[in-house]
């Protein structure tokens, strides 16, 4: 069967996975671009860039994956759900290029895009979204692309294979955090931590295959 994966999912040390204030034109809210620019320095975000602990891991975000899921939240602004143009916080082209499912209480009909991607909006639970993403992926991988609640959703109902999460030097005080309510988490996975130069600290829980 195929696998579920979390990658490259960046949370500040305090553990907040967005922050506080999103709008359509601050997708993370007060935490700006911050969570996120240790990889813009890396070769998988630029040409040139740098091809060290960073990159080894943002570079296992593609490869084997068949769909995505993500939340209301990741897809959208606070009240997209009444703009019927609004079409997603990454252009014409987004870059997953596989069938994206959008958790949301309020579904729409599919939005299809350039470059294979195509947003379905289900009101569902995680292993039903996790049946649908399967379905579409084909035998490839399912990504769990986040934000925090659906990320810490899929964590609680033990549908996650394998999560790297990027524990990012700053503080943000506020927003949405990803640890509550995850006790004992650990418990359940093989846990690895990895030190970058740029204070980044990469964790893997990875569940045991026997």
């Amino acid at each position: 069967m195929s696998l579920v994966r979390i990658h490259n999912f960046a949370i500040s040390l305090d553990g907040y996975g967005t922050g506080e204030g999103q709008s359509a034109t601050a997708h993370f809210g007060h935490a700006g671009d911050r969570l996120h620019q240790w990889m813009f320095t890396t070769s998988w975000w630029q040409p040139g860039g740098s091809a060290g602990v960073d990159d080894a891991f943002v570079q296992r975000h593609d490869p084997g994956i068949g769909a995505e899921i993500m939340g209301a939240g990741k897809w959208g602004h606070p009240g997209w759900q009444d703009d019927p143009d609004w079409r997603g916080a990454w252009g014409p082209n987004p870059p997953f290029h596989t069938p994206v499912f959008v958790l949301t209480h309020h579904p729409r009909p599919p939005i299809e895009m350039e470059g294979g991607t195509t947003f379905h909006f289900l009101d569902a639970t995680p292993a039903e979204a996790l049946d649908a993403a399967r379905e579409a992926a084909g035998g490839k991988d399912v990504r769990i692309g986040g934000g925090p609640t659906v990320v810490r959703d899929f964590l609680a109902a033990g549908l996650v294979d394998h999560a790297h999460i990027a524990v990012v030097p700053i503080m943000l005080g506020r927003g949405v955090r990803l640890w509550d309510g995850l006790e004992g988490l650990e418990e359940g996975y093989r846990v690895e931590a990895t030190s970058a130069p740029s204070g980044v600290t990469h964790l893997t829980f990875t569940r045991p295959t026997s």
